[in-house]
């Protein structure tokens, strides 16, 4: 990537909505110059997906990290447990990490239940699949370098009568 390509890639990573005649003003290019540099960065895989960060607090969804160590594969190491792990729809977000375990695995699901049961039955019954451990999340605070309660409201309930 170039140095006109990172500026955009770090002012859309801030502000995916930007337009493209702003982008360039900022830039201070053209607005042609800097569309056919988006659409460029589109068509090679570097900008995957925009995308909205949503305060879901009141939504009914659970979502869990999961972690998952495996048996990587000869001649395909992590990737094709990765692959087969990420074509399911619950899976949101898959990593590859260092540590106590190989995978983390974003999961969502309508119920702690379908969750447990997407675990059990799904991601520990792969071959290559050692052991998982399960930690749902409670609360979200920040969510891709967006706080979710900006307001700085206290949140706890009071335990006075």
């Amino acid at each position: 990537m170039n140095t006109l390509e990172k500026d955009i890639v770090t002012i859309l990573r801030s502000d995916s909505r930007i337009s493209a005649a702003r982008l360039a003003s900022m830039l201070g290019i053209k607005t042609e110059e800097c569309e056919a540099a988006v659409q460029k960065l589109e068509s090679e895989g570097t900008i995957v997906k925009y995308t909205a960060i949503v305060n879901d607090a009141e939504d009914d969804l659970v979502e869990a990290l999961i972690e998952v160590k495996v048996t990587p594969q000869r001649g395909a190491g992590f990737d094709s447990i990765a692959r087969e792990i990420a074509g399911h729809d619950e899976v949101k977000n898959l990593y590859l990490m260092s540590g106590g375990y190989d995978l983390a695995v974003i999961v969502e699901g309508k119920s702690l239940k379908s969750v447990s049961r997407f675990v059990s039955e799904r991601i520990s019954t792969y071959d290559s699949v050692l052991s998982t451990a399960t930690h749902f999340i409670l609360k979200k605070y920040k969510v891709e370098g967006a706080l979710i309660n900006k307001d700085g409201e206290e949140e706890r309930l009071s335990v006075q009568p």
